[in-house]
Parts: C-alpha cells; structure tokens; sequence
C-alpha cells in the first residue's frame, strides 16, 4: 500500500484516500466520518494524557487497527459510543486535575 510523503514526529502518515476502508468502500461514508471524527478527537485529548501523548497515540492507533476490519453497522456504532464515553471520561479526568491545581494554589491544606 503506498504512503503519502508526509512524515509526523519520524513516523508515516498514511494518506486518506489511499486508506483500505475508502478504497475497498468497506466503511459506510457516515459512519466512516463518525470514526474520523472521534479518531481525531481523541488524539488531540490524549496529547495531554498523564502517562504521555506519545504512549496514549500509540494505544490509540492500536485499538482503532484492531477493529478497522469490523463491516457491521451496529457494531461500529456500539464501538464509537464507547470512544464517545472514553472522550468524555478524558474530558473529566482533565478538569479534576485542572480543578486540583487551582484548588492548591488559592486554599490551604487542613
């Protein structure tokens, strides 16, 4: 499968339209935009993840390549509702830590 030219942080970036779910029109186009969406709103959440950007992307990549051969409609949605709950659960994780530092910082430890 060929790649495209672009490269990010050293590694290859594989082109959308070379993909094999748009080339072989495995993926409904909804729901295949669903998934991008989610794919890339997860990333940018994991940039800020505790263990790392770097750790949380390469897990991410793994699990969307383990199910990039899923064909059923109902199955791919049960599995971005459950991106969608992850997305959420990163959302709150981040405003608990933001929420802690602010709280260290204008009231004194009892």
């Amino acid at each position: 499968m060929p790649f495209s030219a672009c490269t990010h942080r050293g590694h290859r970036v594989r082109s959308p339209t070379n993909s094999p779910e748009v080339a072989s029109g495995t993926m409904s186009s909804p729901l295949r935009s669903e998934v991008v969406r989610l794919y890339k709103n997860l990333l940018h959440l994991g940039r800020e993840y505790p263990k790392g950007g770097d750790y949380f992307r390469d897990r991410l990549r793994a699990a969307f390549a383990k199910n990039k051969s899923v064909q059923d409609p109902e199955k791919i949605k049960e599995m971005i509702a459950r991106g969608e709950f992850v997305a959420r659960e990163l959302e709150a994780l981040y405003y608990l830590r933001k929420y802690r530092a602010m709280k260290q910082r204008y009231y004194e430890d009892k």
